[in-house]
């Protein structure tokens, strides 16, 4: 495909009016990772929705960003002053499959400097095809852009690191899919970085035996971007490596302590950040099982709820690999120190996910019994179906003998150890406020996902706006939503199938 030099910048939308800040400090990376590439213009482009909050907290002005012109530069028709455009460059295990990626269908702007000097990366996705298309027409869909927008904002709401949605801008286009002609959207996504593993897989496999400037240039750039406090390190490889296992350790119990499913744990979709990135067939779980699986692809539970511990050591260890030729000059003593790393992630989750556990029951210190307290009651959620977050809401009220008085004897004897438990440690009222802030009362229920994002393709936007009203307060035990809102799926709808959206 041919390079194609940046459009314009639109004189409508002055740095000082917008508040527009942008450096790109990714372009100054070797030229392999990465090639300059302006978007490519749409018909018709019209803002939807732009996130005010988060457009404030980058320093830029919501009400510049609100008019005619501002959508013109979310759908990448021109370009917001600082603007150097550019799609990178990276590989990933998909499904175990290792694949030479990129950028398909997204546009690097580069970095808005936030009134407090922090960097965040601007993304256009779905804004033209790239040199790493492929066969890809390069757009994406307006249904799964506002999922992204959506789930993002909700994630956010529940204290879990994300990317999320500076706009959604619809682009007067159809795209074309499976399911036929669909309306299209470019979404701004906003990101720590877009630094993934498979950023380094792509280094790594582009490094030769004599010049492995490229991954070397990405260490240090990840390093900076990160983890400055590790750039004087005495082995920075293995820093960073020891420093992504803890993020990503962390990362994946804050996943499951609100019962989300990722559903697409590729390399190419590990962000180094920490944050969770690239919403495509995810969802959340309504009753307990370990083994549910939302993608329509994942035939074989690759990516189920209770294997994202285990996918995610796994992903991983290709990031190791990567750093092989870093960590040692000495092939056989790179390999124990990235085993031994990589070994340290199961102690690391098993740590995080007691620590959560016992701040979903409300439990302030550690006791021995704590570990076969959590798996009886996650037993009797799965045997009996329970509702996941559901059940912890209901655990989080101020008077819980109610429950008990409602549920069958194995949950009786469970919660009477529980009751004797928290007896045991007294501080009743911290236990439940420990318990209410790790509890939400509200998670996107994939039904109500579904809905909102039906109704808005087909151009009611009302349904979206409230369901993401609800979800920007899914601690609120005192002001809890309808029970419309929290309850699952009804039975005709819990058969739930999630596509990639590409």
């Amino acid at each position: 495909m041919t390079v194609t030099e940046p459009a314009p910048i639109a004189p409508t939308a002055p740095a000082a009016a917008a508040g527009w800040r942008l450096e790109n400090t990714y372009a100054s990376l070797p030229p392999v990772l990465h090639s300059a590439v302006a978007p490519t213009p749409v018909r018709e482009p019209r803002l939807l929705l732009l996130n005010r909050p988060l457009a404030a907290s980058l320093g830029l002005s919501p009400e510049a960003l609100s008019g005619p012109d501002a959508a013109e530069v979310f759908a990448g028709n021109r370009l917001a002053p600082g603007s150097t455009p550019l799609a990178q460059a990276y590989a990933g295990h998909q499904y175990g499959h290792f694949t030479p990626l990129g950028d398909g269908r997204a546009h690097l702007l580069g970095e808005q400097i936030t009134p407090r000097g922090e960097r965040f990366d601007l993304q256009l996705k779905g804004s033209g095809p790239t040199p790493y298309s492929r066969r890809g027409d390069g757009r994406a869909a307006l249904g799964p852009m506002l999922r992204e927008y959506l789930i993002g904002e909700a994630m956010h709401a529940l204290g879990i690191p994300s990317t999320r949605a500076l706009a959604v801008t619809s682009t007067g286009e159809e795209v074309w899919r499976q399911e036929g002609a669909l309306p299209g959207a470019v979404l701004t996504r906003v990101a720590a970085s877009h630094l993934r593993v498979g950023t380094f897989e792509w280094a790594a496999a582009v490094a030769s035996q004599t010049d492995d400037s490229a991954l070397r240039a990405l260490l240090d750039y990840t390093l900076r971007r990160h983890y400055p406090e590790l750039e004087r390190a005495e082995n920075r490889a293995l820093a960073l490596l020891e420093a992504v296992i803890e993020r990503q350790a962390a990362l994946i119990v804050r996943w499951m302590s609100v019962g989300f499913v990722h559903g697409v744990m590729n390399t190419d979709n590990m962000a180094l950040s920490g944050e969770t990135i690239d919403y495509g067939p995810c969802a959340f779980i309504d009753s307990y099982d370990p083994a549910t699986v939302f993608s329509s692809i994942d035939e074989h539970g690759r990516y189920a709820y209770g294997n994202q511990p285990r996918v995610a050591q796994w992903n991983l260890a290709r990031f190791a690999e990567t750093l092989m030729p870093l960590l040692h000059p000495e092939e056989t003593r790179a390999v124990e120190l990235a085993t031994a790393a990589v070994q340290g992630f199961a102690d690391r989750f098993l740590h995080h996910s007691l620590a959560s556990m016992r701040r979903k029951l409300g439990l302030l210190d550690a006791a021995d019994d704590d570990k076969a307290l959590i798996e009886g009651l996650l037993t009797w959620m799965q045997r009996s179906k329970a509702d996941f977050n559901n059940t912890f809401a209901a655990l989080s009220a101020a008077d819980t003998s109610a429950l008990a008085a409602l549920s069958d004897e194995e949950f009786c004897a469970w919660h009477a150890l529980w009751q004797e438990r928290l007896r045991r440690q007294g501080r009743l009222e911290e236990s439940l406020a420990v318990r209410r802030a790790a509890n939400p009362v509200l998670i996107p229920r994939n039904h109500l996902v579904e809905a909102a994002l039906a109704a808005a393709v087909a151009g009611d936007l009302a349904p979206f706006q409230r369901l993401l009203d609800q979800l920007s307060r899914p601690y609120d035990h005192e002001h809890p939503p309808a029970a419309e809102y929290r309850s699952p799926a009804p039975k005709s709808l819990e058969v739930y199938r999630t596509f990639c959206g590409t």
